[in-house]
């Protein structure tokens, strides 16, 4: 999971959780950017829910056509 004092920052470009610079334990950060401005270009909504010590859930909402 992730830890609370982070979530408000996760979907920032070139935020990691891990302030690790080694590449080996982690991405960019940009990967959370790119789905949020992909949704949410779509008109959707993407959100997450976590705990810490036991995962994230991330989810996305996007209206379609009738």
């Amino acid at each position: 999971g992730i830890p609370p004092e982070d979530l408000p920052n996760i979907f920032e470009r070139f935020y990691r959780v891990d302030k690790s610079r080694a590449r080996a334990t982690g991405g960019s950060g940009l990967g959370l950017t790119i789905a949020k401005r992909l949704v949410e270009a779509h008109g959707g909504k993407i959100e997450v829910q976590s705990k810490l010590g036991k995962g994230s859930r991330f989810s996305f909402t996007v209206p379609v056509a009738e």
